[in-house]
């Protein structure tokens, strides 16, 4: 995939500082990374102000029962985690296979197995995990899947991110080419996507996500309802001694689609949310998971958990 000579404006240079960091700390042992990943996570979430109140605000909506304190390391473990998984990402991209030899557990593949010898595709059904890019590089050892994804809005960041993930992946699926992912999903393959984040009003609904009214797309009730395929719930952690990885199929989701788009929702939301609270700092909760709301665009995020 040659470079177009646009990439050599100075208006990106810090996009190749950025890659050149990336490659250089991949040289380091893992556990030199997640420390480095600990340490920048903490500066971050001292530094980027804005960002660490969208953390604590999601915290705070979506954890209640915890007190401050508890809310508090909270946000600070979900800054570590997330700094950690951009180390992650360029492991997924760069590094050899051979370094996460008897690393993985993988459970509920079989699941894939018996629905593509049944003539039935997959949609696996994941969520923004820290561990994102590094989780499918992950199952792409074992079942290379076709991943839809949204282009970057930087064109040197999203030419290095399709090159990396081409590594794992069986084909990028640009999101708005919804022709593709149903032909594919009628020939039996497997098409990962997250539906977790807020994508505007316009082709969303509202469905409850941690007890709260979240704006949702209603992409896997559509999917599965044209296409015929199998829903699965893809889960990916880091386990918490920092020594491996947890990947979970889980097995189909049984009367679905049901007929019901708001209810089909509703039950994705559900399902992730379950998955999300088996690590839950591991999300990627510095996204503005509820900025769609009736009173306006990041009301919540503007006016603080209480409203």
């Amino acid at each position: 995939m040659p470079l177009s000579t646009q990439f050599f404006h100075p208006r990106y240079w810090p996009t190749w500082l950025q890659l050149a960091l990336m490659r250089f700390i991949i040289c380091f042992p893992m556990r030199v990374q997640y420390a480095l990943g600990r340490t920048l996570g903490r500066l971050l979430y001292r530094l980027v102000k804005s960002r660490r109140r969208v953390v604590e605000t999601n915290i705070a909506l979506c954890f209640p029962d915890y007190d401050a304190a508890a809310q508090r390391q909270m946000a600070i473990e979900v800054f570590e985690n997330n700094a950690i998984g951009f180390l992650e990402t360029a492991m997924a991209w760069w590094s050899p296979d051979s370094r996460f030899e008897n690393r993985v557990e993988l459970e509920g593949y079989e699941h894939i197995e018996q629905a593509q010898a049944e003539g039935k595709g997959v949609i696996l059904v994941g969520a923004h995990y820290s561990t994102l890019d590094l989780g499918g590089f992950l199952l792409g050892q074992t079942h290379k899947v076709s991943t839809i994804y949204r282009p970057h809005n930087n064109p040197l960041l999203d030419h290095y991110l399709r090159i990396g993930r081409n590594r794992f992946t069986d084909e990028l699926i640009d999101n708005r080419n919804t022709r593709q992912v149903i032909r594919l999903l009628k020939v039996g393959k497997v098409v990962w996507l997250a539906p977790d984040q807020d994508m505007g009003p316009t082709n969303s609904i509202y469905a409850p996500f941690f007890g709260l009214s979240a704006a949702t797309v209603p992409t896997v009730s559509r999917l599965a309802r044209l296409s015929k395929a199998r829903v699965m719930i893809f889960g990916q952690y880091r386990t918490p001694d920092n020594n491996g990885y947890k990947l979970t199929i889980s097995e189909p989701l049984e009367s679905f689609p049901s007929g019901d788009e708001q209810a089909d929702t509703a039950r994705i939301n559900a399902e992730l949310e379950h998955a999300i609270r088996e690590y839950p700092t591991q999300y990627m909760w510095v996204h503005r998971r509820f900025k769609t709301h009736p009173k306006g665009k990041n009301h919540l995020y503007k006016q603080g958990h209480n409203h």
